[in-house]
């Protein structure tokens, strides 16, 4: 075969390989937000509990005032009034968790400084300290609920956020919704604690990215000894 022939030969056949070696979208495994990384708590740019109880108090006692303001406002429906400082509001009858217990609940489920996040092409898994891991698959079908001794565990995605709902015992919720950034550099936790659908309270957690140390311990999970851990072995 003449060069010339045999050059023309590799230009047609080269776009047909380029292509065999493009990825095969699958429309059943959606193209997710890469959550994985190590992430540390962004104190500044989070909520305080203890501020935002306050916002909610000073905005029901404002709400409270123009009830009183109002010639008609149905107050038989009240129960027992609460003070908190030099604030008094009054409590529905036949309610859950009243709100100080829920900032307080929503605090504590809020405390880790870092996660960790483990991402494949199957599922993510969200690592904290101190609590058990939350973990969903990538597609957009609703996972099927987890169901342990303290409750019942759902995820799902709505658009890029990943979402959790932990339902108690006592009619009480847990609502989990995590987006990340689009440059990927920070991470972004809506956490809201709901009672019997009528009280809640949400607090903003953010996370930067930062370089987590190496492990000095590598664990794995046993079904007969449990979390099995040994030294890691480090190479120059």
């Amino acid at each position: 075969m003449p060069v010339s022939g045999l050059i023309l030969s590799v230009l047609l056949t080269t776009p047909v390989l380029a292509m065999e070696d493009l990825p095969v979208l699958n429309l059943d495994n959606p193209l997710r937000m890469d959550f994985s990384g190590s992430w540390e708590k962004d104190f500044r740019r989070s909520d305080n509990w203890e501020e935002e109880l306050s916002r909610i108090f000073r905005l029901r006692q404002e709400a409270a005032n123009r009830d009183r303001s109002t010639p008609y406002s149905r107050r038989a429906n009240l129960g027992p009034a609460v003070t908190l400082g030099n604030l008094r509001l009054n409590r529905g009858r036949g309610r859950g968790a009243n709100i100080v217990d829920l900032a307080r609940l929503a605090e504590y489920i809020s405390r880790q400084s870092t996660v960790t996040i483990r991402q494949n092409r199957e599922e993510v898994r969200i690592e904290r300290d101190g609590d058990a891991d939350l973990v969903c698959g990538l597609s957009d079908a609703t996972m099927a609920p987890y169901t342990g001794r303290y409750g019942a565990e759902l995820c799902g995605w709505d658009r890029q956020q990943l979402v959790f709902e932990i339902t108690l015992p006592d009619e009480l919720m847990i609502m989990h919704r995590f987006s990340v950034a689009a440059d990927a550099g920070s991470l972004r936790m809506v956490t809201s604690v709901i009672s019997k659908g009528t009280n809640s309270f949400t607090l903003i957690t953010v996370y930067n990215r930062y370089d987590a140390p190496a492990d000095e311990f590598d664990c794995v999970q046993t079904l007969s000894r449990g979390r099995v851990c040994s030294q890691s072995s480090f190479q120059d």
